[in-house]
C-alpha cells in the first residue's frame, strides 16, 4: 500500500507541475498571460477526473478479498511464529526449572541451545515479515494494475488526460463534478468479481 500511495504522490506532483507550468507559460504577445482551460477540453485544454481512494478500498470487491486474504496469510504467519515462540519459552523455563540440579557443562549446552533458539526464532520472525510484505507488495501491485487496466479501458471516450486519486494530505480542493468513484467502483466491481 505504501508504494501504491508513493506512486500516486509522485503522479500528483506531475500534475500540479503540469498545471504550474501551463498557467505560467503562456503569456500572449501583449504581456497579459494567456488562458489555458484545465478542464473542458473544448479549446485545446485536458481533461482531468478524480476518484477517491477510501472509497474505492471500502468498496471494491476484488480489493477486499485481496485485503481479507492479506489479513488471513498475516494471521497464519502470526501463529507460527506463536507456536515457536511457546516452544522457546517452554524451552527456557524448563532449564530453570532445572536450574540448581544441572553441573556447569549442562548449564553451557543449555545456554548454548537457549541462544540457537532465540537466534533461529529471530530469523523465522524476519523471513515471515519479509514474506508478508513480499506478498502483500505483489498482490496490492495486482490491484494497482486492475484498477490502471480498467482506467484505460473506461477513458477511452472520456477523454481525460489525467485520471488522480484523491488524498486528503495532497488535494485541498476539488470539484465534485470530477468525481468518477462510483464508474470506476462499479466497472471493477463488474469486470473483476472475486
Amino acid at each position: 500500500m505504501k508504494f501504491f500511495t508513493q506512486g500516486l504522490n509522485v503522479v500528483l506532483l506531475v500534475a500540479v507541475a503540469v498545471l504550474f507550468y501551463l498557467h505560467f507559460s503562456g503569456k500572449q504577445a501583449t504581456g497579459t498571460p494567456a488562458v489555458h482551460s484545465v478542464v473542458g477540453g473544448k479549446d485545446g485544454g485536458f481533461k482531468v477526473a478524480y476518484f477517491e481512494m477510501d472509497s474505492l478500498q471500502n468498496n471494491f470487491e476484488y480489493y477486499k478479498k485481496v485485503a481479507k486474504d492479506l489479513g488471513i496469510s498475516e494471521q497464519k504467519k502470526k501463529s507460527e511464529l506463536a507456536v515457536k515462540r511457546d516452544n522457546y519459552l517452554a524451552k527456557v523455563k524448563e532449564y530453570q526449572g532445572k536450574g540448581q540440579s544441572m553441573s556447569q557443562a549442562e548449564m553451557a549446552r543449555a545456554q548454548q541451545d537457549i541462544a540457537q533458539r532465540e537466534k533461529e526464532y529471530q530469523q523465522e520472525e524476519q523471513t515471515k515479515s519479509q514474506e508478508l510484505q513480499d506478498e502483500s507488495f505483489k498482490k496490492l501491485q495486482d490491484v494497482k494494475k486492475k484498477i490502471e487496466e480498467f482506467l484505460k479501458e473506461y477513458n477511452k471516450d472520456k477523454g481525460f488526460a489525467y485520471i488522480l486519486t484523491s488524498a486528503s494530505d495532497l488535494i485541498y480542493y476539488k470539484d465534485s463534478t470530477l468525481n468518477i468513484t462510483n464508474d470506476l467502483i462499479k466497472g471493477l466491481n463488474e469486470k473483476y468479481k472475486p
